[in-house]
């Protein structure tokens, strides 16, 4: 593939607070390749977004070594790596151990981002005891991604015990009329919890991204003479 195809958004860490990010799902790795070799000239470090395990095995040695893979979430890290610049402004909830590799995705996006979250990993309303446990830790997290597939309980649960944003990720785990996360989608679009964000089915990349976008509105009011 010719790099004149590609055009990289280098500019929009200062722009929105966020840095470029290649989502891999559709791509060739060839197409890849391409994208890796603009970011390595300008100096520039990537967040690669579903990248499974063929395409990663498919680039060259030199790109592969370059990769901080996870394969768990399908996501690597290519370049430079921004440091932790923060710890424990979010917590991330996952109901069901089906549900990790969303609740990673987000995880590993608020990384590459210099933001180090909690996981807190199979919490379902099933056993609601695992949540009330530990509520009073995920309580001390101003920001709280929810992720849940079936139908997607945990959401409206969480919603009425914590103050702070409440962002939710319904995915994809469920048996039949769970219709591939969308009996999750409809559940926290209809919550009567108020004031719940909804992202797309196992969208944990755009939770991780509302976070930061809240996160960083409110550092920016905090830092106003």
């Amino acid at each position: 593939m010719s790099r004149d195809e590609v055009t990289l958004d280098f500019a929009r860490g200062g722009r929105i607070g966020q840095d470029e990010a290649i989502y891999c799902g559709e791509k060739s790795a060839a197409q890849i390749a391409t994208i890796l070799d603009l970011a390595e000239a300008a100096g520039a470090g990537l967040l690669l977004t579903r990248l499974d395990a063929a395409k990663l095995e498919a680039l060259s040695p030199g790109h592969r070594g370059g990769i901080d893979y996870c394969p768990v979430s399908r996501t690597g890290f290519f370049g430079p790596l921004r440091p932790v610049a923060a710890a424990g402004d979010v917590a991330i909830l996952s109901a069901g151990t089906s549900d990790i590799p969303v609740a990673r995705e987000a995880e590993r996006t608020l990384r590459h981002a210099g933001q180090q979250a909690s996981l807190f990993s199979d919490i379902g309303v099933a056993g609601l005891w695992r949540l009330t446990d530990r509520l009073d830790e995920i309580r001390a997290h101003p920001v709280v991604i929810v992720v849940a597939g079936m139908d997607a309980a945990l959401a409206s649960v969480v919603g009425g015990l914590v103050a702070g944003p409440v962002i939710c990720v319904p995915t994809s785990v469920g048996y039949g009329v769970a219709a591939g996360g969308r009996a999750a989608l409809d559940a926290m679009l209809a919550s009567c919890a108020p004031g719940l964000s909804v992202c797309n089915i196992d969208n944990g990349y755009g939770a991780a991204c509302a976070a930061l976008r809240l996160l960083n509105a409110a550092r920016r009011v905090q830092e106003r003479p």
